[in-house]
């Protein structure tokens, strides 16, 4: 599998982050902290996971331990590893199946998902998380809600929301994950929870999370905490330099 990769500051000399979105996201939700990260002289590789962004849609490997596995081959050196909301999934899964490539690990509103412990079943599960039809829907109309519900927002962190999905000349829009292959990782967040991984976990691990109320990180031997109350799930879009700030005291 050959992942689509943003790369910013090639070259430099800091350690190196590796930076992973979330579910149907795409690595350029990651922009505004890469350019911090960058300033500070520290190199970054922004992955777009399979169906994800630019990289390709192949048959199959829509699951939680398959994207760790893809992140790992790409053949990066040790790397402080950042993933938000099913990406902070994966990266609890690089880490525990892939422990030579992480020196570090952030996890970002996420990372800690627990979907048999928010639902009663699977079939509620199911029908909570089966994301909205976007057929009739253009970009224009798009990029107007975006703006409406995220005032604060710079316009970089629009228009990488709006590359979630495929634009076409007409304005409309596409996924660019499916809906069956996005419900099949919402089957494999069902089926493998990151706790069981935790006390595999032997690196500094930082926990983001967009809320005022801690999650629970038992099983972590060596976390910190920084809590965004009253931020969005995308804290990363909405506050690039102080989530920026917090990545590079991993470093």
């Amino acid at each position: 599998m050959r992942l689509h990769v943003r790369v910013h500051g090639e070259g430099l000399e800091g350690a190196p982050f590796l930076l992973v979105h979330g579910l149907s996201s795409n690595a350029r939700l990651w922009d505004g902290v890469a350019g911090h990260l960058v300033a500070a002289g520290h190199p970054v590789y922004a992955a777009d996971l399979r169906s994800h962004g630019e990289s390709p849609r192949p048959a199959g490997g829509y699951d939680t331990a398959t994207a760790a596995d893809d992140l790992a081959e790409l053949g990066l050196p040790p790397a402080i590893v950042a993933g938000q909301s099913w990406g902070g999934n994966v990266v609890v899964r690089l880490a525990a199946r892939h422990p030579e490539r992480v020196r570090a690990l952030a996890l970002v509103d996420g990372g800690w998902i627990n979907l048999p412990a928010q639902f009663p079943s699977w079939a509620a599960c199911e029908e909570r998380l089966r994301p909205p039809d976007v057929s009739g829907l253009t970009a224009t109309r798009l990029r107007a809600r975006l703006r409406a519900a995220h005032p604060d927002w710079e316009p970089w962190a629009v228009e990488a929301t709006v590359s979630n999905l495929n634009v076409h000349p007409d304005d409309s829009l596409s996924r660019r994950l499916p809906v069956p292959e996005h419900m099949r990782i919402v089957r494999s967040m069902w089926d493998d929870p990151p706790q069981p991984y935790f006390p595999r976990i032997a690196v500094p691990v930082l926990a983001i999370s967009a809320g005022s109320h801690p999650p629970d990180l038992d099983g972590l031997a060596d976390v910190r905490l920084r809590l965004y109350p009253g931020a969005d799930h995308d804290v990363h879009a909405q506050h690039p330099a102080s989530v920026a700030a917090d990545l590079l005291s991993l470093a």
